[in-house]
């Protein structure tokens, strides 16, 4: 448990500075690639820090972000709304590598908000299970 505590203190500083570039309306591009670069470092620490929990608390053991997402549906950490999201989130940090393309990046910073939300949410869900 000493573990899951140190990995959702990460997911809580590293969401930290995520938020302060998602709340950008209209940001530079350099604005734009740090937020996308910092959701990629948030995205890391807090699916880790779900499999942590899953493998802590529920005896789950898994080794991929989308098994983890799909995992926390299960045992009632994310809905099937915020599971499909979740999914999509994925996919969009496994893009990541490609944000030289100027409308892929455009596309990936519309979603960091919705991506922030649903990872501040679920740290806060496994936060409040273990304590």
């Amino acid at each position: 448990m000493e573990r899951l505590q140190e990995r959702i203190q990460s997911a809580t500083k590293a969401l930290k500075t995520l938020e302060e570039l998602v709340k950008i309306k209209k940001p530079t591009t350099i604005e734009r690639d740090a937020a996308i670069q910092r959701f990629e470092y948030s995205f890391e620490v807090c699916w880790k820090a779900g499999k942590q929990f899953l493998f802590d608390v529920e005896g789950i053991d898994l080794g991929s972000p989308k098994g983890v997402i799909r995992s926390l549906r299960t045992v009632g950490i994310l809905s099937e709304e915020e599971t499909i999201l979740g999914l999509h989130m994925v996919d969009h940090r496994n893009l990541t590598v490609h944000t030289y393309h100027e409308e892929l990046a455009e596309e990936i910073f519309s979603y960091l908000p919705k991506y922030y939300d649903l990872l501040t949410n679920f740290i806060a869900r496994i936060q409040s299970r273990v304590q």
